[in-house]
């Protein structure tokens, strides 16, 4: 695994649907669910007419944290839900999840926040790692 500007990622031997398939379980196993769902290269190719490798991003939520972000701030909701991307690079199965820090970041120095984006961090980098 690993830190990028944004978040964590990993290359997977999967082929893109299986790797899809495995974080969409172990996200759930860690409490989030999938809240929304962007094919930007079917988007791409829709509206553009771009033809580009698979790539999709998946707006992670666990209820909990986000009820907790929420509750501190109620302008958190613009940084949420969590994303996920699920893309092939170079023949290659790339999944990466974004660092709830680099998120929050934006909003100020708040130890409850930092907490909140920390859990969410680690769930999600544990999901990443549950990933072949």
């Amino acid at each position: 695994m690993n830190k990028t500007m944004y978040g964590y990622e990993r290359t997977s031997t999967l082929s893109f649907d299986e790797a899809e398939t495995a974080i969409r379980k172990t996200l759930a196993d860690h409490g989030f669910g999938i809240l929304t769902e962007i094919d930007v290269a079917a988007t791409l190719k829709a509206k553009l007419g771009v033809e580009r490798d698979a790539y999709k991003i998946l707006g992670a939520c666990n209820p909990a944290l986000a009820n907790q972000a929420i509750g501190f701030d109620d302008e958190m909701g613009l940084l949420l839900p969590c994303n996920v991307v699920v893309a092939t690079v170079d023949g290659s199965t790339r999944v990466s999840v974004v660092d709830p820090h680099a998120m929050l970041g934006v909003a100020g120095d708040s130890a409850e926040l930092a907490k909140v984006a920390s859990e969410a961090r680690d769930k999600l980098v544990a999901a990443l790692e549950a990933i072949n």
